[in-house]
């Protein structure tokens, strides 16, 4: 059975600072990892982490379809997609994607997913645009947004029952565990609310009527995942995430229902078969941690009764050390 600092430990799992192996280099990484960097005109900083294996297959990527790459093995750094223009970076960023697909390089890439997602830069810009499935690679800030769907039940344990849909089988990650009532990736362009009113009706048949009306947003649960081979399909990536959470209070008449594929089945279940479920591992490990985010906030899990408690509410809104919207000085200029 697995304690509640567990679950967040199988989610937070890349190590915290200080780790640095050489007393020269410009960030502090742990060994096996680069700094993806980006130029500007006030210097470097980082926007990524890549792996020593990743960077090895860059340097065999002919030079016309990644562009030029600057890399310093003595401090951990790596420049990529140094273009003047953000189409001209999306651009080169598609071109190594897709030749990575081709020539089959990673196990990843089999998840393709024809979406785009942003990485941002520290003035508030779009940087460039990945495809989704290959993005990983480069440690970048990935951006979601999870719902939980619950029902107002005096007679249940703290007077209220979730709606916790079952990963399909077939899914390319984390197949047939629990998730949270929605959740999805966010696009380049797509705003989180207009986000988890999509992925609600795409997974959950909830109207855009039902969400945009008592969908509420309560924050942000930051962390920095590694991936295992299992339920990613290829391990140790880094994957520094932030997720906008909401919670959806519906009436008893409305029941999600599974709609493009992804849910294999809805269940209404108590507080006390959510605990036992996340304790014997039964939720996708990002949905497990937003879970805990929802308890606390809730009242369910108190400080009596978890003696680690601020711990995991630091954990799950780690401080990610890259720019993005998930910084409190985020700015759109």
């Amino acid at each position: 059975m697995k304690s509640n600092l567990c679950l967040v430990n199988d989610t937070d799992k890349f190590p915290y600072p200080p780790y640095a192996t050489k007393s020269s280099a410009v960030f502090d990484v742990p060994a096996g990892i680069y700094v993806l960097a980006w130029s500007d005109a006030n210097g470097i900083y980082p926007i990524g982490y890549v792996l020593d294996h990743v960077v090895a297959e860059l340097k065999r990527v002919p030079h016309d379809v990644r562009g030029e790459m600057k890399v310093s093995h003595i401090d951990k750094t790596l420049l990529l997609f140094q273009y003047p223009s953000e189409p001209e970076r999306t651009a080169t960023a598609a071109s190594l994607s897709a030749y990575w697909r081709e020539n089959r390089t990673f196990k990843l890439l089999t998840g393709w997913r024809d979406e785009l997602w942003p990485v941002y830069g520290r003035n508030g810009e779009l940087l460039f645009s990945m495809e989704r499935a290959a993005i990983g690679l480069l440690g970048t800030v990935r951006y979601g947004v999870h719902l939980t769907a619950y029902v107002l039940e005096p007679s249940a344990p703290h007077g209220i029952l979730l709606w916790i849909p079952k990963r399909a089988a077939n899914k390319s990650t984390f197949p047939g565990k629990l998730d949270n009532t929605v959740a999805g990736g966010l696009m380049t362009g797509e705003v989180p609310f207009e986000c988890i009113i999509r992925e609600a009706d795409e997974e959950a048949s909830l109207t855009e009527i039902v969400v945009r009306q008592n969908a509420q947003e309560v924050g942000k649960v930051t962390y920095i995942y590694v991936t295992d081979e299992k339920n990613v399909g290829q391990a140790d990536l880094i994957y520094p995430e932030c997720q906008w959470v909401y919670d959806l209070e519906l009436p008893a008449e409305i029941t999600p229902q599974p709609k493009d594929g992804e849910v294999e089945e809805f269940k209404l279940c108590d507080v006390n078969q959510v605990k036992e479920d996340l304790a014997r591992g039964k939720f996708k490990d990002n949905c497990a941690v937003v879970m805990l985010d929802f308890f606390i906030r809730h009242g369910i899990i108190k400080i009596n009764d978890e003696p680690h408690l601020s711990t995991i509410q630091a954990r799950i809104h780690r401080k990610l050390p890259f720019p993005g919207p998930h910084q409190v000085q985020w700015s759109t200029k």
